[in-house]
């Protein structure tokens, strides 16, 4: 096997994979995807480092320190993994918490509320209806006794009124 001799490899997984594996499933404390995770490992690291042994003992031992090895690096590698994990949804939950409104969205607001307000008393209520008290246009439709296309076109026209209420009053501000 040291010469990279194929049948050498070959009687060599024959004789050791299966008590490879056991002997990984004790160190796994019995946990299957632990050992079967490890196996590969410890086949590259037999490969890369094979020498000739004489005596059968030294060379199994050998063998359980290369599976150790394998197995302590797996369990390494899940732990990043799921430490890793941990900070990503550690991170999330802080930017989901502290997405205040910024200064820019609270003078929005305040300016949109201030523009509604100077909208006919129909069109302010369909936008409430449909914005702040989140009904669908089917609901709105009905209680209009309107069709849900002639609520949509209608909810369109004041859309584009109160944005051109909200452009206009910005560039007033922006003005000398």
């Amino acid at each position: 096997m040291a010469r990279g001799d194929e049948s050498a490899y070959r009687a060599f997984h024959a004789a050791y994979f299966h008590r490879l594996f056991r002997y990984l499933l004790v160190v796994a404390s019995g946990h299957e995807d632990s050992a079967c995770e490890a196996l590969p490992g410890t086949l590259r690291r037999v490969v890369a480092h094979v020498r000739v042994f004489t005596d059968e003992t030294v060379f199994w031992s050998w063998l359980t320190r290369l599976a150790l090895s394998a197995y302590q690096d797996e369990r390494r590698k899940r732990w990043r993994y799921l430490a890793f994990l941990d900070r990503f949804t550690r991170h999330a939950e802080i930017e989901q918490a502290i997405s205040v409104p910024s200064d820019a969205d609270a003078r929005l607001g305040e300016l949109l509320q201030r523009r509604l307000a100077l909208l006919p008393a129909a069109e302010r209520e369909l936008v409430e209806w449909k914005y702040t008290d989140r009904l669908s246009v089917r609901v709105i439709a009905e209680r209009l006794g309107a069709t849900e296309k002639t609520v949509e076109s209608r909810l369109t026209r004041v859309r584009t009124k109160l944005k051109n209420l909200v452009l206009a009053a910005l560039q007033n501000e922006d003005a000398p």
